[in-house]
């Protein structure tokens, strides 16, 4: 008798793969934002599960797209009812994904993208299984500096404190499954490799199971 998974393989159409989570992560100023909207420029079947956060909102963010913009004491409030998936502190200000939106996405079996900081990528590592860690790395550290000022939202002084910790949010892209680089001028290639990892994932022999 055949495993009952390896049969499934071999009757192709009759296997659906589970949702994924993919949670997206790497140092502040790689382009995580600007690979998810590159994302959902090409149309890649997904829901990106949006982050709440203290942080002033900037001039081009609308609040419900690019974030959830949250004062001090609601983002409290969301603690206090265990509202979110995880949470930091990046910067002095809070952060963190409400599971309502990721819950009902995986319900309706969508994959969810996470896009988060280093430190929520590992309390995620460390506390839902099932995730899929995608570590989100710069052609070099000059490029790095090139975008975080090409931006023009840093100060001298929050410029200097990003960079400082740039050395130890790449030593934790070993703890990731897969690392992608998003190398100056070269966007697609970063997403096309997202796209790959996924399509890989998606051929698993044993699927991921996502437990929130």
């Amino acid at each position: 008798m055949l495993n009952p998974q390896i049969d499934l393989i071999m009757q192709p159409g009759q296997r659906t793969s589970p949702p994924l989570l993919i949670v997206l992560s790497g140092p502040s100023g790689v382009g995580k934002d600007v690979i998810v909207a590159r994302m959902k420029e090409r149309g890649l079947p997904f829901h990106f599960a949006i982050t709440a956060t203290t942080r002033p909102k900037r001039d081009y963010e609308v609040d419900g797209v690019h974030y959830y913009f949250r004062t001090v004491e609601q983002f409290q409030e969301m603690l206090t009812h265990n509202e979110l998936l995880e949470h930091a502190t990046v910067y002095g200000n809070y952060y963190g994904p409400p599971k309502f939106g990721v819950r009902e996405a995986l319900a309706r079996g969508e994959d969810v993208i996470l896009r988060i900081d280093v430190q929520g990528a590992e309390y995620i590592r460390q506390t839902i299984e099932g995730a899929v860690l995608v570590f989100v790395a710069p052609g070099s550290y000059d490029e790095l500096i090139s975008r975080l000022i090409g931006r023009g939202t840093e100060d001298p002084a929050s410029l200097a404190v990003r960079l400082a910790t740039y050395e130890k949010e790449m030593q934790a892209a070993a703890h990731f499954d897969y690392m992608v680089i998003n190398r100056q001028d070269r966007l697609d290639d970063a997403v096309d490799l997202i796209a790959s990892i996924l399509k890989a994932e998606k051929a698993r022999v044993t699927p991921r199971q996502v437990n929130l």
